[in-house]
């Protein structure tokens, strides 16, 4: 393992990431994992969708984040009638002074809240690439570097189809992940009644942005042990050729399997995890556990899995099972 990580600085993470998630929960109940996926954004500087049904507080999380965050927030509200300068900004040209000016979007923040990234069409979201993938927006003749970090947290509707349309290829896949989110359990929706009929409490930040970038650095030097990356390909490459992981029932349901980016972003995603776990170093578990969300997003199925009904995740679930994991000497990877 690289020296570089030293155990105090995991000491020092861990108990602020805590109260982070436990300052968000005083907001939102339950959906742990979606909580847990946020954050492994945040450490990971990779965007997230979460998609669900309405009111499961996808943007009440957001929200929630960037209360605790202490950075900049900007929501966008997507609805159809958007062009993309409402997003990153435009030129306009200043008579009295004989010259164009440049306005800014509310793209420039730390956190940015795509409310419902699915009702605005293709040349409103084809506008957020340049700035989720580079960093920066180029308006005119010049470029603008957005703050760092910064964070797209998109969310999206499934059960409306009037009015909606579907992000291209290409942005789907600059997100990390993309978090499915499920009703919450009677006792949970009990929790959240109770909570309604009180006033919401006032969250602290207390995980300032400068904070938040020592803790980014400090996950990309979490160890990735050369077994959990090949681990992490040969999921990405049984989406790819099925067939050659005893997978060929499949074959006819995948049109196109993840790009590169998701093996990428399946470790760097479980490199934050590992943090956020409190371990400097990466295990197969952690890979098991974010591939659904790293990579069912960058598969495109056939007209036949519609018709089937097969869905990215089942293929997934015979990936998982298909492809063995390493196995990983957890006492030589946390002495090393």
């Amino acid at each position: 393992m690289s020296e570089s990580i030293q155990q105090p600085g995991i000491e020092a993470a861990r108990p602020i990431l805590e109260s982070a998630m436990f300052e968000i929960k005083r907001v939102i109940v339950g959906q742990e994992e979606m909580l847990e996926r946020v954050f492994v954004a945040l450490l990971a500087g990779g965007h997230l969708l979460i998609e669900g049904v309405p009111g499961l507080a996808k943007t009440l999380t957001v929200k929630s984040v960037a209360d605790v965050l202490g950075g900049t927030f900007q929501r966008i509200q997507f609805t159809p009638d958007l062009v993309p300068s409402d997003l990153v900004g435009t030129r306009i040209y200043r008579p009295d002074q004989a010259e164009f000016d440049t306005e800014l979007g509310p793209v420039f923040c730390n956190i940015l809240l795509a409310d419902e990234i699915n009702r605005a069409p293709a040349k409103v979201q084809s506008a957020l690439l340049e700035v989720m993938q580079e960093r920066q927006v180029t308006i005119g003749p010049k470029t603008f570097p957005v703050p760092e970090p910064f964070l797209v947290l998109a969310t999206q509707n499934p059960i409306e189809s009037e009015g909606t349309y579907p992000l291209p290829e290409a942005q789907v896949d600059r997100f990390m992940m993309k978090v499915v989110v499920d009703y919450p359990t009677p006792g949970e929706e009990m929790t959240v009644i109770e909570r309604s009929l009180v006033a919401p409490p006032a969250l602290s930040a207390v995980l300032p942005v400068e904070k938040l970038r020592e803790f980014q650095n400090l996950a990309r030097r979490t160890y990735v042990d050369p077994a959990v990356s090949e681990y992490a390909v040969n999921l990405v490459n049984a989406t790819r050729r099925p067939g050659e992981f005893r997978l060929p029932h499949y074959a006819k349901y995948i049109a196109y399997g993840a790009s590169p980016r998701g093996s990428i972003n399946l470790i760097h995603a479980a490199r934050a995890l590992a943090l956020l776990r409190g371990r400097t170093f990466v295990v197969p578990q952690d890979i098991r556990d974010l591939a659904k969300d790293t990579l069912r997003h960058r598969m495109v199925l056939t007209y036949e899995a519609m018709a089937d009904t097969v869905t990215p995740d089942q293929i997934l679930d015979a990936v998982l099972s298909a492809v063995q994991a390493p196995r990983i000497d957890m006492a030589r990877e946390a002495g090393a």
